[in-house]
């Protein structure tokens, strides 16, 4: 077993401004968010590997979340409402602002803490907001509609449920389309889905969460080579991560185990993948170390929050 040591300098995330000769044709994609769903450093954990985010600010990491910003039409949308929305819709305000550029729409893949609760802030307590666009799949929305406090976001109009089908690709503008597909996850509360998610020019997977590929009834492989960019569940490094924990109890691929599946990918190809979703265990998280080289040396990303791209 690789041993990594975790006590190494991270670095700020930055969030850039879209360049200032960018064509306003131009839609991007950017990453708000790279951690598993209680971000990093998780609640109550004071071991070596979490110290850093709790002395330095700077070395924190938001929950998963992407948003894709169409500067033709002045919209944007919002993948994943996490508990760390607040700060995201300020980055997200710093490239595209509110006062430009209007909310069209949050989508969600499903229903586990880290992807719908930051819902939370768009009620009467706090933004008020009115009638936002939130594309839901059906157990989703029927688990939305039926228990508080999300219902009360339903009966206020807070939220306007849009719904989803699996592989019904669904326009969202005359440049960006999506489609769910359904995967293998713990489905306590709904399904859980990812998205495809096409541009003008270019598309993108975006699977924060799965169980092993191999419980996945469609080829991944196939579903990379079809992309431009494929953002990938890479909650753990390795088997050993959690030496105190059955991990068969919380069966993400590992991404050394991913690593291993795209291996005889082309190098093209491998640079598609960019691994996302760390467990605050994940030595993914920590800026210089051996698992980040590892990556790399292997042909493959790893998401940092700022990234963009475009579509």
């Amino acid at each position: 077993m690789i041993k990594f040591k975790l006590t190494v300098v991270c670095c700020l995330a930055v969030f850039l401004q879209p360049p200032a000769n960018a064509s306003d044709k131009n839609v991007s994609l950017v990453v708000l968010g790279v951690a598993q769903d209680a971000g990093y450093p998780q609640i109550n954990c004071y071991k070596p590997h979490c110290m850093p985010g709790w002395k330095e600010v700077s070395k924190r990491r938001l929950a998963t979340s992407i948003a894709v910003i169409d500067h033709s039409s002045k919209e944007k949308f919002l993948f994943e409402a996490t508990p760390d929305i607040k700060q995201q819709f300020y980055q997200l305000h710093l490239l595209a602002p509110d006062n430009l550029y209007k909310l069209s729409a949050i989508l969600l893949t499903h229903a586990h803490m880290g992807h719908y609760t930051g819902l939370m802030h768009l009620g009467r307590e706090a933004a008020g907001s009115a009638s936002i666009p939130l594309y839901v799949m059906p157990k989703m929305a029927k688990f939305l509609t039926k228990n508080g406090p999300w219902s009360q976001l339903v009966q206020l109009n807070n939220v306007l449920l849009k719904p989803l089908a699996n592989n019904q690709p669904q326009s969202l503008n005359k440049r960006l389309v999506v489609t769910p597909f359904l995967v293998p996850h713990r489905d306590e509360y709904s399904e859980t889905v990812g998205f495809k998610i096409t541009g003008p020019n270019k598309s993108v997977l975006f699977i924060p969460d799965i169980d092993k590929w191999q419980k996945w009834s469609i080829n991944v492989i196939e579903q990379i080579k079809e992309v431009d960019y494929a953002f990938l569940d890479a909650t753990f490094f390795n088997a050993g991560e959690l030496p105190n924990r059955d991990m068969s109890e919380v069966p993400h691929p590992f991404v050394e185990e991913s690593m291993d599946l795209f291996s005889k990918l082309s190098k093209k190809e491998k640079q598609k993948i960019i691994f996302i979703h760390f467990n605050h265990s994940n030595p993914l998280l920590m800026e210089g170390s051996a698992a980040q080289q590892l990556v790399l040396r292997s042909g493959f990303r790893f998401a940092k929050e700022g990234l963009t791209l475009s579509l």
